[in-house]
């Protein structure tokens, strides 16, 4: 069946081929034979125009001849111009190309009426000067002037020297119409049926004589007309002709071929028409299938009964990163399995294929990707029934659970800073209120302090007891206005206060916790170290929120080092507290920040613990809050610098902060 096909197929061709081969070579020989033709009359047209110019200027010469006057030349061109149509105006001028006699068509009255004559001194004088130099007649490029709004003809100068008894005798000059050259120098016979026009050399035409019917193909050919100072082409066109029969023999010829094989073509056509028709719908129905599969997001796979995968979709291979070649026909375990979950997926294989009915509602699963990441799935299976009605294996649906889990984990995370942020608003309001309620009884602890001092300046004793009794008393007044300075300073911090800020040199920030982070270094039995360089200058800070700031700091750092870790031979149960000024980047300029140093030889921070040290109610301290620190890092944060923090070798850890120095503002 397939080689009658071609057979008859190479037949055809081969007919159709010979036929449209012989209609155009009939044709292109025609066309050319017109084209040449066309030539032919062009330069003949070319010729009758060149022959008409020259004409002209031999009568223009003959008419200067007899009229040696300006009154007499005016008389008699006067009929020169009435018996030559294809001039518009001519003109007598002498050497300095001033008018002494001119005269105007018959035919266009009003020739001069829109624009004056004096506007074409430029194309007279441009071929008056071609002629003087070529000592013979010469033409200027053509111009168009306008006879009124949205009239004109496009005219051209031919400048011509006279000479009298060997003596220049000025110029002649004669302006020529386009249209009324070809119109009056070329026969009427000749352009029967044609078009011919004047254009320039990129095509643009200056003027048309004769009409053609709208929209009719047109064959044409150029000539080539080369005056002295200008050039114009001649354009003929014509209507192609119309194309005809071939010749009688090789039609019967043909013909009589073409209906021997018109009986077994008009058999083939039926089977060719249906077997087309089902193709097409066929092609359609694939077509719309394949669309659809493609559009999903959606991944879908086939399996036979034996478990080998028969089909997937594209959405599937860019879920699991395999192409279709990859999956196509593998069978248990399958490629995108997890290695671990293989057992557990071959037993709820094993469920399918033996014919249990699945839930319609599917069951989640876990997939795993071809560079090893794993995602949750949730696959939907279903029979797959063929034509007949049976069972030839499974269709499974398969959505990616992955955006789903991370939306529910933001949705938890959100949740949770949610929950955090309510009790840090809690934190700010037990702040306040306890602050409030505190300074009652600061007051009167500072108040009683004061008064028991005051008792005992009035009632001086010289014992030792109560030198001890008053530097006791000394140290309770200190320390009820330093809790209170820090509960005011908290207060103003939970209400975003702008708070005072002074000049304080790092010896006294230190010299004011020392004696606190003393007596717990005591009891823990660790050393307190304080150094501070030698050139380092103040710094402008709120004095009592960095006080506490260090306070915190050097008691956490202590709370790190428990009793025994490290061992107190070791010589490392001692917490450093430094302070250096931080060198500029450019020469010769003055620090610009001062960074505190804490350094403790602890049990240090964990990874996991360092991500989250400055989260809120993050703690690693049974009785602790989780705010200190990141209370801390706000004071310094407020006051332009950074807090951050390090390990500390051989074990420990440091921390840092900065604040800005005196000589930089």
């Amino acid at each position: 069946m397939a080689r009658r096909w071609a057979l008859w197929g190479l037949i055809v061709g081969l007919v159709v081929a010979l036929l449209a081969v012989m209609v155009f070579l009939v044709r292109e020989y025609e066309e050319a034979q017109l084209l040449v033709q066309l030539e032919r009359d062009a330069a003949s047209m070319g010729s009758d125009v060149r022959a008409g110019l020259n004409r002209s200027i031999q009568n223009l010469q003959a008419l200067h001849g007899q009229s040696p006057t300006p009154d007499l030349w005016l008389h008699q061109s006067a009929a020169f111009l009435s018996a030559h149509r294809e001039m518009v105006h001519v003109e007598w001028r002498d050497a300095a190309l001033r008018p002494l006699a001119a005269r105007n068509t018959p035919y266009i009255p009003r020739l001069y009426a829109y624009r004056p004559r004096s506007d074409t001194q430029v194309d007279v004088g441009q071929a008056c000067s071609n002629a003087s130099r070529l000592s013979g007649p010469a033409f200027s490029p053509s111009y168009f002037w306008p006879l009124g709004p949205g009239h004109g003809i496009e005219l051209l100068e031919m400048c011509l020297p006279l000479m009298r008894d060997g003596q220049s005798d000025g110029f002649l000059i004669a302006t020529y119409s386009l249209e009324g050259l070809l119109r009056e120098m070329i026969p009427p016979s000749a352009l029967r049926g044609r078009r011919l026009a004047w254009t320039e050399a990129d095509g643009t035409r200056l003027t048309i004589v004769g009409n053609l019917p709208a929209g009719t193909p047109l064959v044409h050919a150029n000539h080539l007309l080369d005056l002295q100072g200008a050039a114009f082409l001649l354009r003929l066109e014509q209507p192609k002709a119309p194309g005809g029969w071939l010749p009688p023999v090789l039609t019967v010829i043909v013909g009589t071929l073409s209906l021997s094989l018109l009986g077994a073509i008009g058999l083939l056509v039926r089977d060719l028409r249906r077997r087309l028709v089902a193709e097409q719908r066929l092609a359609e129905a694939l077509a719309f299938r394949k669309a659809m599969e493609d559009s999903l997001v959606t991944g879908l796979r086939a399996r036979d009964m034996e478990g080998r995968i028969t089909y997937v979709n594209p959405a599937f291979c860019q879920m699991v990163g395999l192409t279709p070649e990859q999956l196509l026909g593998t069978s248990i375990p399958a490629p995108y399995w997890p290695p671990e979950q293989i057992d557990e997926y071959r037993q709820r294989l094993a469920v399918r294929l033996a014919g249990k009915v699945l839930p319609r509602e599917g069951f989640e699963s876990e997939f795993m990707r071809s560079d090893g990441a794993r995602f949750p799935v949730l696959i939907i299976e279903a029979p797959l029934i063929d034509a007949q009605g049976l069972q030839t294996g499974w269709m499974s649906a398969i959505l990616d659970l992955s955006e789903q889990r991370r939306s529910e984990e933001q949705s938890r995370a959100s949740q949770e800073r949610l929950q955090a942020t309510a009790r840090l608003a809690m934190a700010g309001e037990m702040a306040s209120l306890i602050s409030h309620e505190l300074n009652q009884p600061l007051a009167a602890i500072s108040s009683y302090a004061t008064g028991s001092l005051n008792l005992m300046a009035r009632e001086p004793h010289a014992g030792s007891e109560d030198s001890t009794i008053r530097t006791a008393l000394e140290r309770i007044q200190e320390q009820a206005e330093r809790a209170g300075r820090v509960i005011r300073s908290v207060a103003d911090l939970v209400r975003r206060r702008e708070r005072e800020r002074e000049w304080v040199t790092a010896q006294a920030l230190f010299a004011a916790i020392q004696p606190l982070l003393l007596l717990q270094g005591r009891k823990l039995g660790i050393t307190l170290e304080t150094r501070v360089a030698a050139d380092c200058p103040p710094v402008l800070c709120d004095r009592t929120m960095i006080e506490q700031v260090l306070l915190n700091i050097g008691r956490n750092g202590m709370q790190a080092m428990p009793p025994g870790q490290p061992p107190l031979a070791s010589g490392l149960r001692r917490l450093c507290l430094s302070a250096e000024p931080v060198a500029s980047t450019v020469a010769h300029k003055a620090p610009e920040w001062v960074r505190f140093v804490i350094a403790d030889h602890g049990g240090g921070i964990s990874q996991e613990d360092a991500e989250r040290l400055f989260t809120p109610f993050f703690t690693t301290k049974p009785e602790g809050m989780g705010l200190g620190l990141n209370l801390c890092r706000t004071v310094v944060e407020q006051h332009g610098g950074m807090l951050e923090f390090q390990p500390h070798r051989p074990q420990g850890t440091v921390f840092r902060f900065t604040l800005p120095a005196a000589k930089a503002l």
